[in-house]
């Protein structure tokens, strides 16, 4: 069957079973698979989106990250060091059991203490000093310093029942047994590599989701999550394939949703060591001297890269080619970093400025199921690099091999995706190019150890800044500081695209997340 003649049968097949009743069941086709329900294991998308069915947070986000009321109806300053939250009455736990500001504590601290996280959620959870319970729905938490992204941070802790997960292990959340949320949705089972079922929670103190009963199922290749929607097998999809979106475009019984994400495409550099495992001379044997230490062979890099190639023949036009860590119109956004030129001949220059006019050669790492058309972005990139003279091979791998291996700095070069969970550039500034430092809980995935004295300053009085104005314009400065010195090299961001019935309706989110509360069928009251 040609390929045209199967679409025009998939869309009649499709356009036939659609029905005007609804089942209460969605089923939803995963792009990417979550690696834990804990929800303080790992600072990952697909780990975070299911936390927020099962469990909520004291602030919320709106579909641009925008803050909203959560557990917490209200927060404010009531002194340069102390933000007073106050909870919402009534709210329960999955269990009956009610929300206390003893579980808010209990979360909170935990949020740096989860053993074995491959990217840990200390970034969000260092600057609270001490915490006050002042009554049972008021809280008063220190922060010993200004520190005014406060609310933004606790947006991305979930709060988890002290009474359900004290004591319990990340296997004990995984087999459900500690994963007791107050979220719209209660947590099933389940089952890696083949479904994670959630229940509609009838006792949810926010609306309710329209379905009683949802499965993520994970179909990590790109046609066959086509194929599963199109065959009516799932409902909806994530990560639609960029080269079926013409067809589907077409296709009168699927509708897609597209949205400009906050996540940003990025090569990570060892440019610490002094000699790096896989960066060779011309003929494989390892150099004495790690020349991603030098910002001249960084910028030579980033200068061999075409973005606008990548953009439009990788990604084929869902994406935008990136100059720093958040597309326009995020907080905190540069006027002064664009994407940088594609200038092969100016590459060339610098690698012999730096004392590689012959280049050398490295191993390029990666995912291959994690990012939109992660492998063949590496591939282009290897291609683009080799023509400068650093001849470059891939080593490509599922995610839940290469993210352990990159954390425990294995490689060389990486290519990886980071999303602001906070809306704004202090989140990849604090994980991916600040110094790491465990105690203050920077660096928690900065994988090439860059460490940069003038971005440190830049980001710290940033954090302890209150007047937004001159917040903005240091995490601008802090901004190119790191880029302009190479601690990353910025590819694009990507734009994310969803797939769905054409009886079913979604409103995309900045942050990638795909949440079943907010599907819903044409025609809803929601």
């Amino acid at each position: 069957m040609n390929r045209m003649l199967f679409w025009c049968l998939a869309a009649v097949i499709l356009a036939v079973a659609v029905q005007p009743s609804f089942a209460q069941e969605l089923r939803i086709g995963a792009a990417v698979e979550i690696t834990s329900v804990d929800p303080l294991f790992h600072t990952f998308n697909p780990n975070n989106q299911l936390a927020w069915h099962v469990f909520d947070a004291l602030v919320h986000q709106d579909s641009q990250q925008r803050l909203v009321p959560g557990l917490a109806l209200s927060w404010k300053p009531i002194s340069d060091t102390t933000w007073e939250f106050k909870l919402r009455p009534g709210v329960k736990f999955h269990d009956g059991t009610p929300l206390t500001a003893d579980d808010v504590i209990f979360s909170i601290d935990r949020a740096d203490k989860v053993p074995n996280s491959p990217a840990s959620f200390a970034i969000y959870s260092k600057a609270v000093k001490s915490i006050h319970v002042v009554d049972p729905l008021t809280l008063h938490i220190d922060t010993g310093t200004p520190y005014p992204l406060l609310p933004a941070d606790l947006s991305t802790i979930a709060i988890q029942s002290r009474h359900a997960a004290a004591g319990k292990t990340t296997d004990d959340f995984n087999k459900g047994v500690a994963a007791i949320g107050t979220g719209p949705f209660k947590f099933v089972e389940w089952v890696p590599g083949d479904r994670l079922v959630l229940a509609r929670n009838d006792n949810y103190w926010g609306p309710k989701p329209d379905w009683t009963r949802v499965i993520f199922r994970p179909i990590p290749n790109s046609a066959a999550r086509v194929a599963a929607l199109l065959a009516r097998d799932v409902d909806f999809i994530e990560s639609v394939p960029t080269p079926d979106l013409t067809n589907l475009k077409r296709n009168a019984a699927v509708h897609l949703v597209e949205t400009v994400s906050n996540r940003v495409i990025y090569l990570h550099l060892d440019s610490n060591r002094d000699k790096t495992p896989f960066v060779f001379d011309n003929s494989g044997k390892p150099l004495d001297k790690n020349p991603l230490k030098d910002v001249r062979v960084r910028k030579a890099m980033s200068k061999a890269i075409n973005r606008q190639a990548i953009v439009e023949r990788v990604m084929e036009g869902a994406a935008i080619a990136a100059g720093q860590l958040l597309p326009d119109g995020f907080f905190g956004v540069s006027p002064k970093l664009k994407p940088e030129p594609f200038d092969p001949e100016g590459a060339k220059k610098l690698l012999a400025e730096a004392g590689y006019p012959d280049g050398f050669r490295l191993t390029l790492h990666g995912p291959n199921d994690r990012f939109v058309n992660d492998e063949k972005i590496e591939q282009a990139i290897a291609q683009m690099l080799s023509r400068v003279g650093i001849k470059t091979d891939v080593v490509a791998m599922p995610q839940s091999t290469y993210f352990s291996r990159a954390s425990n700095l294995e490689f060389s070069v990486m290519l990886l995706g980071w999303g602001a969970d906070t809306g704004e550039p202090s989140s990849p500034l604090k994980s991916l190019l600040a110094t790491f430092d465990r105690s203050k809980g920077f660096g928690t995935a900065n994988r090439g150890r860059y460490s940069n004295p003038k971005l440190d300053a830049l980001l710290e009085e940033a954090l302890t800044t209150v007047d937004d104005g001159k917040r903005s314009l240091l995490l601008q400065q802090a901004t190119e500081a790191a880029i302009e010195d190479l601690g990353i090299i910025p590819l694009h961001y990507e734009v994310t695209i969803w797939g769905m019935r054409s009886d079913l309706t979604f409103q995309g989110n900045s942050d990638q997340y795909t949440l079943a509360f907010d599907i819903h069928p044409v025609g809803s009251r929601n």
